[in-house]
């Protein structure tokens, strides 16, 4: 497990933003010929959706273009999440707070805690919005912001590896 590069991605409820990356970011693995080289999960903040599927405003528009989050189940981040993975990317400030506390449980962090968006080209260390209270327009420009920072996620992590001829 040591070899595979592992990403965790973290929102508040593990129903809505995490998901989507997660779903997003395995599916362009998966298109890159790079599946055995990436542990790739999500998580929560809040406990309040563990066990449930992403939201179906979310599930909506990722399977129009083409991702399938249908299987995927919501979450309670652990402390040995820091241990277990190599990056956990968050969606905003709140989720940061909460991570940085929550890291503080785990014996041997040795994961990289970022900023999803520290990985888009145009909103680098911004925050994807919480998209819950709001429309389906607002899961739509989730979707769009995730898929950029997944895409250049990828590139920079096969890089990093010297894979400098992937499917990519």
């Amino acid at each position: 497990m040591s070899d595979k590069i592992s990403i965790l991605f973290v929102c508040t409820g593990n129903i809505c933003r995490s998901p989507t990356a997660e779903g997003v970011f395995r599916s362009m693995v998966e298109k890159s010929g790079w599946t055995d080289l990436f542990k790739i999960d999500s998580a929560g903040s809040a406990a309040h959706f563990v066990g449930e599927p992403p939201d179906r405003r979310a599930q909506k528009y990722a399977k129009a273009k083409g991702y399938d989050l249908s299987k995927l189940r919501a979450r309670f981040i652990k402390p040995t999440d820091f241990e277990n993975f190599d990056y956990v990317l968050v969606m905003d400030r709140r989720n940061m707070r909460d991570m940085e506390k929550v890291r503080q449980y785990c014996r041997n962090p040795k994961a990289r805690l970022q900023y999803l968006l520290d990985y888009h080209p145009v909103n680098k260390g911004g925050e994807v919005p919480d998209p819950y209270g709001g429309d389906e327009k607002d899961f739509e420009a989730v979707l769009d912001l995730v898929e950029t920072a997944v895409e250049n996620l990828l590139k920079t992590l096969l890089q990093e590896k010297g894979l400098i001829n992937c499917a990519c």
